[in-house]
C-alpha cells in the first residue's frame, strides 16, 4: 500500500498508508495526523486539509480545479506548491509523497 508523508511544522513526520483512491486528506483523518482537520469532510470548501506538497510530486498532480484555487486564496500562507488534500487521491505514482502542514492548522 502506498505512503503518504505529512511533516508537521515541529518537522516530525507521520507517515501513513493510505489505500489507492483515497484522498491525502481522509489518509490522514484515518491515522489521526496533526494539522489535517478536514472540517468540511473533504468537500473541498473549508481548507483545512491544506498542505505543501514537495515540489518533485507537483507534475504527478492533477491541476487545481477552480474551487480548490478559490479556497485557497483564503489560507494564511499560500505557495506555488500550496494543495487541499482532499482533492488529491492516491495513485501508484504518488508513492512516497511528502506533504509539509501549514503552521495555522496545528
Amino acid at each position: 500500500m502506498p505512503t503518504v508523508h505529512f511533516i508537521d511544522p515541529q518537522g516530525a513526520e507521520h507517515a501513513v498508508d493510505a489505500p489507492v483512491g483515497k484522498s491525502l486528506m481522509q489518509a490522514a483523518l484515518d491515522h489521526s495526523v496533526p494539522g489535517i482537520l478536514g472540517d468540511c469532510g473533504g468537500a473541498c470548501s473549508c481548507a483545512t486539509c491544506h498542505g505543501y506538497v514537495d515540489p518533485a510530486f507537483l507534475d504527478r498532480l492533477p491541476p487545481r480545479s477552480e474551487t480548490e484555487v478559490f479556497m485557497l486564496e483564503g489560507v494564511p500562507d499560500l505557495r506555488d506548491n500550496s494543495r487541499l488534500c482532499c482533492q488529491i487521491r492516491m495513485n501508484a505514482e504518488l508513492a512516497g509523497i511528502r506533504v509539509q502542514l501549514p503552521d495555522e492548522q496545528v
